[in-house]
């Protein structure tokens, strides 16, 4: 079997459009904690479960491997910037004051397009990544047009760039 090469793969997965989520929980000592993830999608109808990957490397999965709940924020197409905030490291994410406590009394954006509160259902195995798979326990969604990422930037899912060629 061919080796993929990663910068090849990390393309071809670019042209895939995804949704933007913050994903957040707060620890027991109560440490709020926070990530954008690159993957998030519905699992199962019944019973309700979506999966979302943190990576291992990242300082808060060890936080979500051992949450008893998480929140997932599905941000809007005008939310772009605290994507970009919450996927960096180094920094207290929570500093600007956008969160406020939603479901569970999790951190949440009460403007996200969607917030899909969650039980951990199951932790696997997911390479460099975590699959964490939750137990939807609550929705709240709006109206507002959802953030997409696609080839490797943010963007709203009407923008021409998502539209093939003719």
């Amino acid at each position: 079997m061919p080796i993929v090469d990663p910068s090849e793969f990390v393309r071809a997965m670019g042209r895939v459009p995804t949704p933007v989520t913050v994903v957040t929980t707060v620890d027991a000592a109560g440490r709020r904690w926070g990530f954008t993830a690159g993957t998030f999608n519905s699992l199962s109808l019944d019973p309700p479960l979506v999966l979302v990957c943190p990576a291992r490397s990242a300082s808060c999965h060890g936080a979500f491997v051992s949450a008893d709940r998480f929140l997932v924020n599905v941000l809007s197409a005008d939310q772009a910037a605290i994507a970009a905030d919450f996927a960096r490291s180094g920094h207290d994410k929570f500093a600007g004051g956008v969160m406020t406590p939603c479901e569970f009394g999790l951190p949440g954006l009460t403007t996200a397009t969607a917030r899909i509160a969650c039980t951990l259902h199951a932790v696997l195995d997911g390479g460099d990544h975590s699959i964490l798979v939750g137990r939807v326990e609550s929705v709240a969604t709006g109206d507002r047009e959802p953030l997409v990422h696609y080839n490797r930037r943010f963007t709203r899912p009407a923008d021409p760039a998502l539209t093939p060629a003719r």
